[in-house]
C-alpha cells in the first residue's frame, strides 16, 4: 500500500494511523493494492473502514468472528495422509478486483478454456497437431493421463469440458498471469461459495455497499449447461466422489447439496444395457450426467486401472453410447502437463487464430534441443519441475525446485537425469507475486496469493467465468509462486462494481412445484438406517451408566437384593460390548426365570462404568459415537449443520474417575443425544431418508427393551429391579400416575412391553415401524407382502397376542430375535448387495 494511497484513506480512526504506517513498510512499494491506485482505492477504503465500525478496530475479533462462520458451515479439508479433517482457513479480508480488471481476467479465462477444448477435440479426434509435428507426440503420450481408449469417442453434448479451473498469479506490476490449469476434477467451487457464506455473514451489509458481484448466477448457468448436454428434458444428475476420506470431501457434500446434485459413490452405480443407473430404495433409476470428482485413471476399471475399487464398471460403455455425459470427459488430464505450457501461445494462434489474451508462465520443454541447452544455460534463474505428473529421478519428492537452490550433488544428478531423460523435465520462469492483507495477531500483514477462477458452460455451451473464486494466501513473505505450496489461509476473491449489483438467486424465478422428495440412493439409506441405530445404542448405553452410578433405586425389596440389581446392571454393560471384560460367574444362568444367589467377587461397577463411557468396547459411548461419525461423514450432504456440528464435537475429556464427575459427564453427553433425537424429530422432512433413521432407532430401542425385559422384568423380579426398567426406560412419571399402590411386576412389564400408548414401549417402537413400512416403496407390482413386511406382521401380532401375565423371558427372546432378522431383511431389500441389483420382476428402469 503505497503512501499516495494512504492519503486517500483519511478518517479511519477505528483501525489507527499507528497501524496504516506499519502495515505500509511491511508490505513495501510492491504491495497488490499499489496498481490499485486511482482505480479501485476507494474499494479498499469502503473495506477498512467497514470494517473499523464491524469491531472496533480489532482485527482479532474479525478473524474469531470469521472462523466461528467457518465452523457453523462445516467448512473443512484434510491434508494427503490424515485421517482428521481440518477446519478451513479463511482470512478475515477479502481481496478486492476492481469490475474492469475482471473483465480482463474473464475474457482470458474463458478464450483458455475454448482453448484446451479445442486441443483435446484434436488430440483424442483426428491428431492434426501430432500428424504436422506442431506438437510433439511424445508431450502428449508421455502424460498419465493420456488414454488411446479414447480416440475418437465423441461424448454426449459435444464437449469434452464442462468446468475448467486455473490458478493465477499478479506480479507487482499488476500484470496477471495462468500458473496452473485444472481439467480433471477441478478442486475449489464449493470453497469460493463457502467462503463467500461465511464472510457475508461476518460483513453483513459491507459487502452491498462494496457491490460485491455475486455467485450464484455462475451455479446457476453451470447446472443448466450439464442439463442442456444430456438427452431428457429433466435429467438427473450426480457428483461422483471418491467417498468421505477424500481431501475435499466436505466442499463436494455442500457442492451436491446447494446445486441439488445426488451425491454418489461409484458403488451407488450400475450399468444396465448402455444406461447409467443409482441404486436406490425404489430399484435401478436412470442417471444423465455425472460431475467426478475422481481421477480419471479409477472411472471404470473395466476401461482404464482394473484396480480400482471406486470406478462404475462399464461407465465407459455408457459415455460412448452418449448415454450419460460425463463433466469432465477422461483424459482431459492431458492438457494439464507443465510441458504443455511451451506450447500455448502457439496452440492459440493455430486452434483460434489469436494471441493468449492472458499468458502463462515461461515455459521451456527439455525434450527439444534448444530449449534444454537454455534450460542448462539459466539454471541458476530457473525453476525446474516436472514435465508431467510423474516424479523425475533428478527431482526427489517431485516438487519443483529452484536451479540456484540445488547443491553440488543435486545438480550434478539433475543435469544428468536430464540428459539421460530430457522429456521429464521443464524449466520455468519464476513468477513474484504482489501481496494482499492478511490478519495476524490482530495485525494486517502482507501475503502473496494466488487466485483460482472457475468458468463453465451455460445452456448454451459457451463460457461463464465466476466473478471471483477464492484466494490461497502464503504463510510466509516469500513472494515467489513457485514455493507458496498449499498456502496457510484462503481468502474470499471479491469482484466490485461501480454500481449496484441486483440480488440473484440460485433459484430460478418460475419453477413448477413438486413434494416429491427426490431420489434416495440406497447407500444413503442404509447410512441415515445405522446412524440411527448407533446414536440410539450409544444413548441407551448412557442409560446404563447412569443408572449404575447413581439411579433412583430404593431398596424397597431388601437390602439383599441390591447388590443382584447393580450387578444385573454390570452385567448389561458387559453383554452389550459397552465394557470388554467376562461377567462374572454368579450373575450368568440358562435359567430364563430363575436367578442365582448374589455372592462371591463381582466387578467394580465404578470401572465398569468408565468402560463403558471411555472404554474400547464396540458399544461404549466413544465407540458409538465415532461409528456414528464416520456414518454421518459419508451422508453430509443430508444432514444439517447442526445436527453434523452435535456428531463432530468431541466427547468431554475425563477429568476425574470420581463416580459423580463421571455421572455430570453422562448427564451432559445425554444431552446431546437428546438434542439429536430432537434435531431428527423436528427438523427432518419426513421423506423415505428420515424413515430409515427413524426406523433404525425404534429397531435399535425395541431390541434394547427386550434385553432389560429379560434383566429386570423376571417373575422373580424385586422393586430395585421394576424401578431400575423404569428408570432405564424414561417411564417412572407415567408409571406413578397410572399406579398409585407401588410397584407391581405386571403393570411394570405392560407399561413397558405391550403398552402402546408408551412412545418407549416395545408396542410402541413396533407400530411406528409398521408405519415406516408401510409408507416405503415395494418392488412388488402383484399386490404380495415382501419378506421384511411379512416379519414386521408377526412381530406385531405376536406382541398384540401377548398379556403381561405370560410374558416369560423366551418369549422376550423370541421377539429380540425376531427383530434381528427384521432388520437383516431391511437390510438385503432396501441397501446395497454387493455388485446386486435392486430389480425384481415387474419392475421398470426409469
Amino acid at each position: 500500500m503505497s503512501g499516495e494511497l494512504m492519503a486517500e484513506l483519511p478518517g479511519m480512526p477505528s483501525l489507527g494511523e499507528g497501524w496504516m504506517q506499519s502495515y505500509i513498510a511491511a508490505a513495501g512499494a510492491a504491495d497488490t493494492l499499489r496498481g490499485d491506485v486511482g482505480r479501485g482505492a476507494r474499494w479498499w477504503h469502503r473495506l477498512f473502514d467497514g470494517i473499523g465500525q464491524l469491531t472496533d478496530g480489532r482485527l482479532d475479533i474479525l478473524q474469531a468472528r470469521m472462523a466461528r462462520q467457518v465452523e457453523e458451515l462445516g467448512t473443512a479439508f484434510r491434508l494427503p495422509g490424515e485421517s482428521q479433517e481440518r477446519p478451513w482457513p479463511l482470512s478475515a479480508v477479502p481481496v478486492l478486483i476492481g469490475e474492469d480488471e475482471w473483465s480482463e481476467i474473464a475474457v482470458g479465462i474463458a478464450q483458455r478454456a475454448e482453448l484446451l477444448e479445442r486441443l483435446l477435440d484434436d488430440i483424442f479426434g483426428e491428431q492434426r497437431l501430432v500428424a504436422s509435428g506442431a506438437l510433439p507426440a511424445a508431450l502428449v503420450t508421455g502424460s498419465r493421463a493420456y488414454w488411446r481408449s479414447q480416440i475418437g469417442i465423441k461424448p454426449p453434448g459435444g464437449h469434452r469440458l464442462h468446468i475448467y479451473a486455473a490458478d493465477l498469479g499478479r506480479d507487482p506490476d499488476g500484470e496477471w498471469r495462468i500458473l496452473d490449469d485444472h481439467v480433471r476434477a477441478p478442486v475449489g467451487a464449493g470453497y469460493a461459495l463457502e467462503n463467500r457464506l461465511a464472510a457475508s455473514r461476518v460483513m453483513g451489509s459491507l459487502q452491498t455497499k462494496l457491490h460485491v458481484e455475486r455467485l450464484a448466477p455462475f451455479f446457476s448457468s453451470f447446472r443448466e449447461g450439464l442439463s442442456a448436454a444430456c438427452r431428457r428434458a429433466e435429467p438427473r444428475i450426480g457428483l461422483l466422489t471418491p467417498g468421505r476420506y477424500n481431501q475435499s470431501y466436505p466442499e463436494q457434500a455442500h457442492l451436491a447439496r446447494y446445486l441439488g446434485l445426488l451425491l454418489v459413490e461409484g458403488s451407488d452405480l450400475a450399468v444396465r444395457e448402455d444406461g447409467l443407473f443409482v441404486r436406490t430404495i425404489e430399484g435401478l433409476k436412470r442417471v444423465d450426467a455425472l460431475w467426478r470428482r475422481i481421477d480419471s485413471r479409477f472411472l471404470d476399471p473395466l476401461a482404464f486401472d482394473a484396480g480400482s475399487g471406486i470406478g462404475v464398471p462399464g461407465l465407459m460403455d455408457v459415455m460412448a453410447a452418449g448415454q450419460a455425459v460425463i463433466a469432465n470427459a477422461p483424459g482431459a488430464g492431458v492438457v494439464e502437463a507443465n510441458a504443455m505450457a511451451a506450447f500455448f501461445p502457439m496452440l492459440s494462434r493455430r486452434l483460434l487464430g489469436e494471441p493468449l489474451r492472458m499468458p502463462n508462465i515461461a515455459t521451456w520443454w527439455c525434450g527439444q534441443d534448444r530449449p534444454r541447452a537454455e534450460v542448462e544455460a539459466r539454471l541458476d534463474e530457473m525453476l525446474i519441475a516436472p514435465a508431467f505428473s510423474e516424479t523425475p529421478i533428478g527431482l526427489p519428492g517431485g516438487r519443483p525446485i529452484m536451479g540456484s537452490a540445488l547443491t553440488l550433488a543435486g545438480r550434478t544428478a539433475l543435469l544428468a537425469d536430464m540428459r539421460r531423460r530430457p522429456q521429464d523435465y521443464v524449466g520455468q520462469e519464476v513468477v513474484h507475486l504482489s501481496t494482499t492483507p492478511s490478519v495476524q495477531d490482530g495485525m494486517l500483514v502482507p501475503r502473496p496469493f494466488t487466485i483460482r477462477v472457475f468458468a463453465a458452460r451455460d445452456a448454451s455451451g459457451a463460457w461463464t467465468v465466476m466473478p471471483g473464486g477464492f484466494a490461497r494466501l502464503g504463510d510466509q513473505s516469500d513472494s515467489r509462486a513457485t514455493v507458496m505450496g498449499e498456502g496457510a489461509f484462503s481468502a474470499d476473491v471479491c469482484v466490485v462494481n461501480r454500481r449496484p449489483v441486483e440480488p440473484v438467486s440460485l433459484l430460478p424465478q418460475k419453477v413448477p412445484i413438486r413434494r416429491n422428495p427426490g431420489t434416495l440412493p440406497s447407500r444413503a439409506a442404509d447410512n441415515l438406517y445405522w446412524l440411527g441405530r448407533y446414536l440410539e445404542r450409544g444413548e441407551s448405553t448412557l442409560r446404563l451408566v447412569r443408572a449404575t452410578l447413581g439411579g433412583s433405586i430404593v431398596a424397597d425389596g431388601g437390602a439383599a437384593l441390591f447388590p443382584l440389581t447393580l450387578d444385573r446392571l454390570g452385567a448389561l454393560l458387559i453383554s452389550s460390548g459397552a465394557a470388554s471384560v467376562e461377567p462374572p460367574a454368579d450373575v450368568e444362568d440358562d435359567d430364563d426365570d430363575e436367578v442365582g444367589e448374589a455372592g462371591g467377587e463381582t466387578h467394580d461397577l465404578r470401572d465398569l462404568a468408565l468402560a463403558g463411557l471411555d472404554g474400547d468396547g464396540p458399544a461404549s459411548v466413544t465407540s458409538m459415537m465415532r461409528s456414528a461419525r464416520a456414518i454421518a461423514a459419508g451422508i453430509r450432504d443430508r444432514l444439517s449443520a447442526d445436527v453434523w456440528r452435535l456428531i463432530d464435537m468431541p466427547l468431554p475429556p475425563a477429568v476425574s474417575e470420581d463416580a459423580e464427575a463421571t455421572l455430570a459427564r453422562a448427564v451432559a453427553l445425554q444431552e446431546r443425544f437428546s438434542a439429536l433425537a430432537g434435531l431428527a424429530a423436528e427438523n427432518m422432512g419426513r421423506t423415505a431418508g428420515w424413515r430409515f433413521h427413524d426406523m433404525g432407532r425404534r429397531i435399535e430401542r425395541a431390541q434394547t427393551v427386550c434385553r432389560l425385559l429379560r434383566s429386570f422384568a423376571r417373575k422373580d423380579a424385586s422393586a430395585d429391579d421394576l424401578t431400575t426398567l423404569l428408570d432405564l426406560n424414561d417411564s417412572q412419571i407415567s408409571y406413578r400416575a397410572r399406579y398409585l399402590t407401588g410397584l407391581a411386576l405386571e403393570p411394570v412389564r405392560d407399561l413397558i412391553a405391550l403398552d402402546p400408548f408408551n412412545p418407549r414401549s416395545l408396542a410402541y417402537q413396533m407400530d411406528r415401524i409398521r408405519a415406516h413400512l408401510d409408507a416405503l416403496p415395494s418392488l412388488r407390482d402383484d399386490g404380495i407382502s415382501e419378506a421384511h413386511v411379512l416379519s414386521s406382521f408377526k412381530i406385531a401380532s405376536d406382541i398384540r397376542l401377548a398379556n403381561a401375565e405370560t410374558l416369560t423371558a423366551a418369549a422376550v427372546l423370541s421377539l429380540e430375535n425376531m427383530l434381528g432378522e427384521l432388520s437383516n431383511a431391511i437390510s438385503t431389500r432396501f441397501f446395497l448387495q454387493g455388485s446386486e441389483t435392486l430389480r425384481m420382476a415387474g419392475m421398470t428402469l426409469a
